[in-house]
């Protein structure tokens, strides 16, 4: 299956999982801190019919802080009701927005994240397809898009998910099931529980760490990298295929 095509699919799943929550479960705090599981689908309808230029508008804007301008377009998205996210979520299933130059693997990661963040917050098992996980792990771990705030936060650690065999870095070790790896590598303390090894104590201080606000000129950087010299072209390719 291309990379796309997953993406879709999990649009359609979220909106599907999120029909069939009560008022109370769409009210409670989700894993991604600050964010209720409503606010969680609110975020993930902000960008569905976003052109390029806007893109590029909004990291001008916010000097390329990307933490605040999720935050804004989330806050303004929430003031919707459910229903109303619900239905723009299944509309805009096949937009092809992305982040400047960088393919479907960063909104296949931010949709994959999400939906842990809200069926663990609220204990609803589902088995997620391995190798959309592994876009995930593989897009945080080799070359995170501007948009993610990694920083430092996996230098100097060996992440490895015990269950698939999925492997990244060297030094002190992080290792557990692929869900909660994934999430605690993408910053959700929540995580940190389901891992072991003698890089979590280290893992879990730079997330407990509020990290300093980059100045200006390191933020712009990021966006200005990423333009200048893209992922491989096979990764954003609109034909990409799913990794194994």
């Amino acid at each position: 299956m291309k990379v796309y095509d997953a993406l879709v699919d999990e649009r359609l799943r979220m909106a599907a999982l999120l029909e069939s929550l009560t008022a109370d479960q769409l009210a409670r705090p989700s894993l991604c801190t600050g964010w209720t599981v409503h606010d969680v689908a609110a975020h993930l309808v902000t960008y569905l019919r976003y052109g390029q230029v806007k893109i590029y508008l909004g990291i001008l804007a916010t000097g390329a802080d990307f933490d605040r301008w999720n935050i804004m377009l989330t806050r303004r998205a929430a003031r919707r009701p459910t229903a109303e996210i619900i239905a723009r979520l299944r509309a805009g299933a096949a937009a092809r927005t992305t982040i400047p130059r960088s393919g479907y693997d960063p909104v296949l990661t931010d949709i994959v994240l999400h939906d842990l963040d809200i069926r663990l917050a609220l204990g609803i098992h589902r088995q997620l397809a391995p190798d959309r996980l592994r876009v995930a792990f593989r897009h945080l771990a080799e070359r995170p898009s501007p948009g993610y705030s990694m920083g430092h936060r996996l230098d100097g650690l060996r992440v490895t998910a015990t269950d698939t065999g999925w492997s990244h870095g060297a030094g002190a070790l992080v290792t557990g099931p692929a869900e909660p790896l994934v999430l605690a590598m993408a910053g959700r303390r929540a995580a940190l529980g389901a891992l072991s090894g003698d890089g979590v104590p280290i893992l879990r201080d730079r997330l407990a760490g509020q990290a300093p606000r980059p100045a200006l000129r390191h933020r712009l950087a990021a966006p200005l990298r990423v333009l200048l010299s893209p992922p491989p072209r096979e990764r954003r390719a609109r034909a990409a295929v799913l990794p194994e």
